[in-house]
């Protein structure tokens, strides 16, 4: 073979090689490369908004590209979910919701047109503890207090909830249950008036957010009695939990997520969360997220589906167990 005919075969096959490493570098670009879109289950001001709207002003910093945050609220959070659920799993659409989107609907709902269990965990933006308040004029003081009288009243005591299948409603009947108890549910259309109506004493009880609560127990409007976590809260440092008031080993969390939809590349995923994790980690992030009461995650994709997944499991096996649905 000729020195001429060698260096064109060889030139030819190198660009072969860049021509198949061209495309697929134009098949699969770095992301992200343009616009990230945040929707919102959740309404503008709560836990779930103010948290996403820290993720999107980090990541359009970082990687100069516009992060946006749309809320669409509704549906028991479903029309948001199914908006992420049928977008197109490139990473640039997301969800930011609350737990009962992935832990309680598929078991709540009978009829949904899209699978929250295939939606794609991302990263857990921010952690809030549930706490168990009662109206400022209750006997109850304790836990002791209050299942003794439940028991001795049953089926008069009223605990309020941000509507059916919220995580307030569930955690009150897993309480309920593990407690022996009969409460009566008054649902609302959100916490804010769930609240306002524990503070006016309309109802008796409620396990909400720290967040939310905590500024009516400061000024005496309503009385945290216990703390739905493992340890004692930084915030409220004699208030025992309610696993050592007797009722073992029980916790209940809100946390606020950021879901892809199914299909959603891990590596997309996984980039996503190493950046979030960070941006939460800033001391600028920490201030705000103390401000209302939450923590930063720092699980990963594989951590995160986990723990959703065993969350599911516990929050679904309290629906079946008290046979609520909720109407669509």
């Amino acid at each position: 073979m000729s020195r001429t005919s060698y260096l064109s075969g060889l030139f030819g096959l190198a660009a072969i090689v860049l021509g198949v490493q061209a495309s697929a570098q134009a098949q699969e670009p770095s992301f992200p490369t343009r616009a990230i879109k945040i929707i919102s289950a959740s309404p503008a001001g709560g836990g779930v908004d103010l948290s996403a709207r820290i993720v999107a002003d980090h990541l359009q910093k970082l990687w100069g590209h516009p992060v946006t945050v749309e809320n669409r609220t509704g549906g028991s959070n479903n029309i948001a979910g199914e908006a992420v659920a049928k977008a197109e799993p490139d990473g640039y659409t997301l969800l930011a919701t609350p737990p009962g989107t992935i832990t309680a609907n598929a078991v709540l709902f009978k009829h949904l047109n899209y699978d929250p269990a295939a939606l794609e965990p991302v990263a857990i933006m921010a952690v809030a503890p549930n706490v168990l308040s009662v109206k400022s004029s209750s006997p109850a003081k304790t836990v002791t207090d209050l299942i003794a009288h439940a028991k001795a009243s049953p089926g008069k005591i009223s605990y309020a909830s941000q509507g059916n299948g919220s995580t307030s409603h569930l955690t009150a009947e897993l309480f309920a249950s593990r407690s022996g108890v009969k409460f009566v549910h008054v649902p609302y259309r959100g916490a804010a008036p769930a609240v306002n109506d524990l503070a006016g004493g309309h109802v008796d009880m409620m396990f909400c957010d720290l967040g939310t609560i905590l500024p009516l127990h400061q000024v005496g409007k309503v009385a945290i009695i216990a703390v739905a976590t493992l340890k004692h809260l930084p915030q409220l440092p004699a208030t025992p939990t309610i696993d050592e008031s007797g009722v073992r080993a029980f916790t209940s969390t809100t946390f606020y997520s950021l879901m892809a939809p199914p299909r959603t590349p891990v590596e997309i995923r996984a980039k996503l969360n190493t950046a979030i994790v960070n941006a939460m980690q800033t001391p600028e992030a920490q201030a705000k997220l103390k401000a209302i009461f939450v923590e930063a995650s720092s699980l990963d994709t594989k951590g995160m589906g986990e723990f959703v997944k065993a969350e599911a499991q516990l929050w679904g096996g309290v629906i079946r167990a008290a046979n609520i649905t909720v109407e669509q």
